[in-house]
């Protein structure tokens, strides 16, 4: 199946006749919101933005969000008993979404938007939408499922795992003076439309070498750059690139500054993204801002859990680094997410794999040649070691070594050694925005 073929068929495809039968039980209505249903979509828009705690939309946001249909697969769980059927008491988006992994890159299944009106708590609408998406998913041969969650503990029992830990980082610029190696090229300040014209080739150029990093939805980067007509404040964020010496555009960030008003050089500088190709533009980039006139506070999230910046400041201890988990997995075929990801030397392993949706569950031999590449086949084999789906979903990136999930009694290994060395990689795993 073509990759046009698959996003079409996701994006179209009936809800999940299993959770849309528990549904109905309950006099409820499972269903997936046409996007030329310009009321409908109005409903569910409201319906997610009072989810997630925020103002009813005004009329420039509705307008906004209508010319960014087309992309999601909108998810909606309707009550006609109530004062204002058209707003949906459940909501769920997912789409198609490419996903890096160690050495490749594989199709996930994003998932954001999901709510539940806190007038239906404890009626299985959460559940039936994740997981009928989920099976619905599975059913079109799609390998993950992704999302990045607003509480943690939802998620762990229909198999999910943080795969992502992301770093967020405050300096004190006036106990740390730069120590990392001069750029070859320089900074310049450019307008956020220029930004916003670069930003998705270098974006993509780094996230497919990258472990956790997503394509970007539509909408985002006008987001992230105020390019958007429901922008906020869109002239409180700046931007700027960093050019090489080759003249190629290598480099790009957006930051925004708030003035310290008692003293004008403690003021602080929060970081809303930064781009860098190579580490020439990396160094570029950090050191203009870790030097900038009137600062005292450079603040930045979203980052790698190693982030070289740490060793390219004069005093460690001047940078609090605080972390928090982000990205989070869920296996749906094992043999094809495992086959999908590069390996860092050769080896071979059984693994029993269990699943409580069943879903991509089973016993595999994973075997790992020279060159790096996995063949993935299920057998009757003694297993090497024991693990969930969740559990598989948190080592297959590379950041969480198997031989802590072991220690913490999440695995059942042999030799977790071994285990940890065969899923572990060389790159830094991120995940540089929310979704």
């Amino acid at each position: 199946m073509s990759a046009h073929d698959l996003i079409a068929r996701q994006h179209e495809g009936p809800v999940d006749a299993a959770s849309g039968a528990r549904l109905a039980s309950d006099g409820l209505r499972l269903v997936c919101l046409a996007d030329d249903d310009g009321r409908a979509f109005d409903g569910w828009q409201a319906a997610v933005t009072r989810g997630f705690l925020g103002d009813e939309p005004s009329d420039v946001q509705r307008e906004t969000g209508r010319g960014l249909r087309g992309h999601r697969r909108m998810i909606a769980v309707l009550d006609d008993s109530i004062p204002q059927p058209e707003v949906p008491v459940g909501t769920l988006a997912s789409w198609v979404a490419e996903l890096s992994v160690p050495g490749g890159v594989v199709d996930s299944c994003a998932i954001s938007s999901v709510t539940v009106a806190p007038t239906h708590r404890r009626r299985g609408i959460w559940r039936a939408m994740m997981e009928g998406e989920l099976r619905t998913a599975a059913a079109l041969g799609l390998p993950v499922a992704s999302l990045t969650v607003s509480e943690s503990t939802l998620y762990g029992r229909f198999g999910f795992a943080q795969a992502v830990t992301a770093a967020s980082i405050e300096i004190d610029v006036k106990r740390a003076s730069w120590a990392g190696p001069a750029p070859s090229g320089r900074v310049d300040f450019i307008p956020r439309e220029r930004w916003r014209e670069h930003a998705p080739e270098l974006f993509d150029s780094i996230r497919r070498v990258t472990p956790g990093e997503a394509e970007m939805p539509r909408g985002h980067l006008d987001r992230f750059a105020g390019t958007r007509a429901d922008a906020e404040k869109p002239g409180h964020t700046r931007a700027v690139q960093y050019t090489a010496a080759s003249g190629e555009i290598t480099g790009l960030a957006l930051y925004s500054v708030e003035e310290n008003h008692d003293d004008f050089t403690r003021s602080s500088v929060t970081i809303a993204n930064l781009m860098a190709a190579d580490a020439d533009a990396y160094a570029g980039l950090w050191r203009f801002f870790i030097e900038m006139d009137l600062i005292g506070t450079v603040r930045a999230s979203e980052l790698a859990v190693d982030e070289p910046l740490l060793w390219m400041i004069s005093d460690r201890r001047a940078a609090t680094l605080t972390l928090r988990d982000h990205h989070y997995l869920r296996v749906l075929d094992t043999p094809a997410l495992l086959g999908s990801r590069r390996y860092e030397g050769a080896g071979s392993v059984v693994l029993d794999v269990h699943d409580p949706l069943d879903l991509a569950g089973g016993r595999f031999r994973l075997t790992v040649g020279e060159d790096g590449a996995a063949s993935v086949a299920r057998t009757e084999d003694a297993a090497g070691a024991r693990l969930g789906v969740a559990e598989l979903a948190a080592i297959v990136l590379g950041q969480v070594s198997a031989v802590t999930l072991a220690a913490a009694g999440r695995i059942h290994a042999e030799d977790p050694v071994a285990l940890a060395r065969l899923f572990g990689w060389h790159r830094p795993v991120r995940l540089s925005y929310w979704y």
